[in-house]
């Protein structure tokens, strides 16, 4: 049996990646900044962060804050992975952190340069946005009488279920390096999945689509946070609304 520490294991996706490890035999030890045994901010490591790794065999690095922060987490873990002398660290980035010049994303990169500079066995994987994202955009866009988005922005989400499939399976490998991208299973434009979600969800609302200016805009217009090549997710959009809305009753 395989010690394996989840950071951000009560978040959406980590919960899911230490449910799966469970289920596989692992012996699971979740960490985020409420939840204990392991309370920790990574952001402070300390005492608390060295009991959490201290035997773990595996860490999956699935905490991260748009806010800030998440390169002095990473620095942190890492010190402490390198203390333990855990063998493997596995870290989830988004496709696309090296073409778009969002902050967050910029964050994403250095912490990845970070796991592969660390000295430790590591594995990256990149996947595209869940399919929550583009659906909590839409409901702080539909708060007006007129649905604004991005002109020319296309989205590739994917079902979180899948990536923390992918996460344990890769957590209870040997070290991989950067391993191959995931992305959803279709590129939509957002007008397409905002569309979807004012019927899944019985709202009516015209949508407006604005050009918008910036690098990062660009950015997004011209796809480099998509990955066609690698829609290898299953799971559609359509599917996910269902589930969370069952169908349109909101009104």
């Amino acid at each position: 049996m395989t010690t394996i520490l989840v950071t951000g294991g009560t978040g959406t996706l980590g919960r899911l990646v230490a449910e799966r490890l469970r289920a596989g035999g692992h012996d699971v030890r979740v960490l985020s900044r409420r939840a204990q045994p392991y309370a920790v901010d990574l952001r402070e490591g300390g005492a608390g962060l060295d009991a959490a790794v201290a035997g773990a065999a595996t860490i999956v690095h699935c905490a991260s804050s748009p806010r800030g922060g998440d390169e002095k987490a990473a620095a942190n873990l890492i010190a402490a992975a390198r203390r333990a002398e855990v063998g493997h660290l596995v870290y989830i980035s988004i496709v696309g952190v090296d073409r778009v010049p969002l902050g967050y994303y910029k964050s994403k990169l250095a912490v990845e340069k970070l796991v592969e500079e660390s000295g430790l066995g590591w594995t990256v994987l990149r996947t595209t946005q869940f399919h929550d994202l583009p659906v909590q955009l839409f409901e702080t866009l539909s708060r007006s009488p007129v649905l604004p988005l991005p002109a020319g922005v296309s989205d590739q989400p994917i079902e979180v279920a899948e990536v923390a499939d992918r996460l344990a399976e890769l957590a209870a490998g040997a070290p991989a390096g950067r391993v191959p991208d995931m992305g959803g299973p279709e590129v939509r434009t957002l007008e397409s999945l905002a569309r979807a979600y004012l019927k899944a969800t019985g709202r009516r609302r015209p949508t407006l689509n604005l050009p918008l200016p910036g690098r990062t805009c660009r950015a997004f217009r011209e796809g480099g946070h998509l990955t066609p090549e690698r829609a290898v997710g299953k799971g559609t959009f359509e599917e996910y609304l269902g589930r969370r809305f069952g169908g349109g009753s909101a009104g």
